[in-house]
């Protein structure tokens, strides 16, 4: 088992890895859009936050030595599914024909007033 961290994407405020990388696969821990290096900064809006959450995905991947085309599963968490429809356009734009399993997920409040989380796992 290897454990990720790189500054390449916001580094962890709890007790958790970006990444565990196992058994051929990685986990990447939820994401919420911060911008790396900012020091906390969220982009305002869902569509700039979706692209942000999942540049943080491929940031994590790309230290792990994998990428986006590599997910196998992908798990979106919105506070609102009204925003699904730019959730997922975003989603689409950013995989291109790649389509990995995915579920959405409604909660209520994540961490940070943040609109958007995304938690993958992709091959090594």
């Amino acid at each position: 088992m290897k454990f990720i961290s790189s500054d390449r994407g916001p580094q962890s405020s709890g007790h958790y890895s970006q990444a565990v990388v196992a058994n051929g696969f990685i986990f990447v821990a939820g994401q919420l859009p911060f911008v790396a290096g900012s020091a906390g900064a969220i982009p305002a809006g869902i569509e700039a936050q979706t692209r942000q959450a999942l540049q943080n995905v491929a940031s994590v991947l790309e230290v792990a030595g994998s990428g986006l085309h590599k997910l196998v599963n992908v798990t979106v968490y919105v506070t609102d599914i009204r925003d699904w429809p730019v959730v997922n356009k975003v989603y689409a734009e950013v995989l291109g024909h790649h389509r990995p399993a995915r579920t959405v997920a409604v909660s209520p409040q994540l961490h940070f007033g943040c609109l958007v989380e995304v938690q993958a796992t992709a091959v090594a």
